[in-house]
């Protein structure tokens, strides 16, 4: 069974503050699903059109554990904290079986 990543790539952090209270709660959520923190820092390099900013990945036992983790009450609460404290790309994907 193929792998489910959380992809997050923040253009703009306007408030640190209340990003980082997010991430509390976030790595809370994080770690009741099954995920696994795989990079978790600023881009060491960008192209094209990239955010020379935050980027996270974050490993789960598969899609349905990852699009669960998402869903669930901790990480919804954490995404209510976040508001509008940043501008960010989020996606959830598969990985290659």
């Amino acid at each position: 069974m193929a792998k489910g990543y959380w992809v997050s790539v923040y253009k703009t952090i306007m408030k640190p503050d209340q990003a980082a209270e997010y991430a509390k709660i976030a790595t809370q959520a994080i770690k009741e699903g099954g995920g696994r923190p795989l990079v978790r820092g600023v881009a060491s390099m960008v192209q094209g059109e990239g955010a020379l900013e935050r980027t996270v990945v974050i490993e789960f036992d598969s899609l349905d554990a990852a699009v669960a983790a998402y869903n669930s009450a901790t990480y919804q609460e954490a995404l209510k904290v976040l508001g509008d404290s940043v501008v960010r790309d989020f996606r959830i994907v598969e990985g290659v079986a």
